[in-house]
């Protein structure tokens, strides 16, 4: 994709998702953004946009947004056909005006999955993913403050790998990406976060069968293993993690299946 000339306006129509509701009909609608500064975010170019229909007395256009620094994950759109547009390794309110073409349509949708449904226009609702956070608690080790940081050695190559995964945002597009609508990729990175620390292994088969249950029990595909889901992460979370994650719940599953009951939980003598 050739890049617009930073020192030239450019004009692009806008082909974005209308729907009142989760329940009402959608359909696209064309806007004329027109004159645009090459350096405005994708999200600030919706902005100009919403300002024009207010103007005009028209419904502007919903979409999600918070931080607009990638840090959040809350703008989750997808543009041409991919989670949080054209570049890589970011979201999309990092996305700037200067990506697209002069005379350029860009079709902009929310993010498609049974499991994220549908708020109004562009907006989703990604609570699935909070409740498979909940689901895998907290950890019960004492960790200290900052001074207490090098009590309990961490191995670089785990120090690093934790940081890689702790590095996602939640934002849902490896969701979105998935032919399947798959949460693995988030779920592993969730998972490992704490699963590579020793802090995190008190509560690490526990964890790790809880989150996956959620996952399942809330609609969320299976994954196929096609990678789509790193390829649209804006934070290049690895698909290495998901291969982890598999590793961990095999595991938790045969200790859960090969470890006797404590004595009296059936009901009987002790």
């Amino acid at each position: 994709m050739v890049a617009a000339n930073s020192s030239q306006s450019i004009s692009v129509t806008l082909r974005v998702w209308r729907q009142t509701g989760p329940f009402q009909p959608g359909r696209f609608v064309d806007y004329p953004a027109r004159d645009l500064n090459p350096n405005m975010s994708f999200l600030e170019m919706l902005d100009v946009v919403n300002d024009g229909l207010t103007v005009a007395g028209d419904e502007p256009i919903a979409f999600a947004h918070d931080c607009r620094e990638g840090i959040c994950g809350t703008c989750s759109l997808t543009i041409n056909g991919k989670p949080h547009g054209p570049g890589q390794g970011i979201a999309t309110c990092q996305t700037y005006v200067r990506s697209f073409k002069d005379g350029d349509i860009i079709v902009v949708e929310p993010f498609r999955a049974r499991a994220f449904p549908l708020v109004r226009d562009l907006v989703t609702d990604r609570s699935a993913f909070d409740k498979i956070q909940q689901a895998g608690g907290f950890i019960s080790v004492r960790t200290g403050a900052a001074p207490d940081a090098n009590s309990i050695p961490v191995p670089k190559p785990d120090a690093e790998l934790a940081m890689d995964a702790a590095a996602c945002i939640g934002c849902g597009a490896c969701v979105a990406a998935c032919k399947n609508s798959s949460a693995m990729l988030f779920v592993a990175a969730k998972v490992s976060q704490f699963g590579l620390l020793p802090q995190g292994q008190a509560e690490r088969d526990r964890r790790v069968l809880a989150m996956v249950s959620t996952m399942d029990g809330l609609g969320f595909g299976n994954c196929t293993n096609q990678y789509e889901c790193s390829a649209a992460c804006p934070k290049l979370i690895s698909h290495d993690f998901i291969a982890r994650l598999n590793r961990d719940y095999l595991t938790a599953s045969l200790r859960q299946a090969f470890t006797p009951a404590p004595a009296g939980a059936d009901g009987g003598a002790g």
